[in-house]
């Protein structure tokens, strides 16, 4: 069953070194979604990973194809087989000369936003420590992507007979909703088969549901002692940091409060006045120099929080900023007087954290909250907020077990922001999605993953949307083990490369088998 495994196993191991150098040359690019530039999608920094990648992949042999950067994929044609003797006779061109495409492997190229606060190395300057690679897209996913290549690579210099061809394709917009992969299946049809190694091991055949919506409000020129509250930028992170700005409040109840909400949610508050710069038009400026905003009248003092960014799937893992600071406002406003209670603003905030109180997240307090035995229970992430006196946006993340129907979640959702004075945008949920864990496609993963990791395997189900989520037969599969939280979306992420070096044998493994048994 498994009769090239001592030669797989030998090949990775002498190309570690090579592994990682690569690794390294792609973690260098920063890839985070920028500014569409003619040719350039996503911006200049996920293009700049397309080609680094496609240089990588023709230099490795593959057949290679740039659909205008949104997308490269490279094949590793099927082989024609002598049936007696299992020998490979010749090598097809692409993946159609001797038959069909029989798996295609997705991965993706774009990585989330940094903050400043890593401590082993910078983002995207690449770092080996005690058996881990450090920087941004080590774990998601660039390692995993490189892993992939190295399967095809071994494969197809081993001269191991493929009966059906592979494709990896790797976008670059997955962080951002998966565009990249809606234009690519535009043009090119799903293989019979597909996984993604953008998830745990052993495989992960059930991903839950997901409502990513947004909202907003206007008032109407009030003033309001809340000057600003802005929290995270990407639906789907646990926002580590966010700044909330307070006129008029007395410096040490703030400060009291502030300590109350830590002692309460474990994120910090930095306090600090901001002080008039002497200007005609009477602006105030931070004391470091940090911003420069139009003053109105009384103190302003400026509170920065930080918490702990995590994957809004899994929001308990995170310290949320954005609701810690939304519990800050309630202990200061909760009750005020009437002329800072009635503040149509401060109302809105006031209604939000009681909506998406920082304890709550898995929606009980939205009215959503419900469990499968397979899919597990909704989560719920406030990920993203940019309020002043004049408007305020949101946006939440909500990941949805089987059993969440647009009536049972997203309506209920959209009627308790109404009730807060907001208007939900009319975006669509996904539903769940599930890949049968008794199908033999499935089984195939776990044998292989069995065969290298040594351990007993289940199918398991999750809360993160991938690559494969709209497809009928994409599973997840690697690079993470349940055992270690290598930090993906948040500071120092890493991957471990023992991990890394065992994910392409098993992909080159299941690949074998999928292509030559299914």
């Amino acid at each position: 069953m498994h009769s090239y495994k001592e030669k797989i196993d030998a090949y990775i191991d002498s190309k570690k070194e090579e592994m990682l150098e690569d690794l390294k040359m792609l973690v260098r690019i920063d890839s985070q979604k920028g500014q569409a530039e003619d040719g350039k999608p996503f911006g200049a920094g996920p293009a700049a990973a397309v080609a680094a990648a496609q240089e990588l992949m023709q230099r490795y042999g593959l057949d290679v194809k740039n659909y205008e950067n949104y997308v490269v994929t490279g094949d590793l044609a099927a082989t024609a087989v002598d049936a007696a003797s299992d020998n490979k006779i010749s090598e097809g061109t692409g993946c159609s000369s001797q038959g069909e495409k029989g798996l295609d492997i997705l991965a993706h190229l774009d990585v989330v936003p940094v903050t400043e606060d890593w401590t082993v190395t910078q983002p995207f300057e690449p770092k080996v420590v005690d058996g881990r690679i450090y920087g941004r897209g080590t774990s998601d996913d660039k390692g995993p992507a490189v892993a992939a290549l190295y399967a095809l690579r071994a494969i197809r210099e081993l001269g191991i007979p493929m009966k059906k061809g592979i494709r990896l394709v790797l976008g670059s917009d997955e962080e951002c909703g998966s565009s990249d992969l809606k234009y690519y299946y535009g043009i090119e049809k799903e293989a019979p088969y597909t996984f993604t190694p953008d998830a745990e091991f052993p495989v992960i055949n059930i991903e839950k549901g997901r409502l990513a919506a947004s909202f907003h409000a206007k008032f109407s020129d009030e003033r309001s002692r809340v000057l600003l509250l802005k929290s995270g930028d990407k639906a789907n992170v646990v926002p580590g940091r966010a700044v909330l700005e307070l006129e008029g409040l007395d410096e040490e109840t703030v400060r009291l409060a502030a300590k109350e909400t830590t002692k309460e949610t474990g994120v910090a508050f930095e306090i600090s006045c901001l002080t008039e710069t002497g200007t005609a038009d009477g602006a105030y400026i931070e004391k470091d120099g940090i911003d420069k905003t139009e003053k109105t009248s009384g103190n302003v003092l400026r509170i920065d929080a930080r918490g702990v960014s995590a994957h809004a799937s899994t929001p308990q893992e995170g310290k949320n900023a954005l609701t810690a600071s939304l519990r800050l406002v309630s202990k200061l406003f909760e009750g005020a007087s009437c002329e800072d209670g009635g503040n149509a603003g401060i109302k809105a905030l006031l209604a939000l954290e009681k909506l998406f109180p920082y304890e709550d997240t898995c929606g009980r307090a939205a009215g959503v909250y419900r469990e499968d035995a397979n899919s597990g229970a909704v989560t719920l992430c406030f990920s993203v907020l940019d309020y002043t006196p004049e408007h305020l946006n949101g946006t939440f993340d909500a990941r949805l077990p089987i059993g969440c129907t647009e009536e049972n979640t997203r309506r209920p959702l959209m009627e308790a922001l109404r009730a807060a004075g907001l208007e939900m945008e009319d975006t669509p949920m996904s539903k769940p999605h599930c890949v049968p864990g008794d199908s033999q496609f499935v089984k195939i993963l776990l044998e292989s993953y069995e065969c290298y990791s040594g351990i007993k395997g289940e199918p398991l189900s999750t809360g993160g949307g991938t690559y494969v989520h709209g497809l009928e037969r994409g599973v997840a599969f690697g690079c993470g083990t349940p055992d270690v939280d290598n930090h993906m979306h948040g500071d120092d992420e890493f991957m471990m490369i023992d991990t890394l070096v065992m994910s392409a044998k098993i992909f080159a493994d299941a690949a074998i088998r999928i292509c030559n048994d299914l």
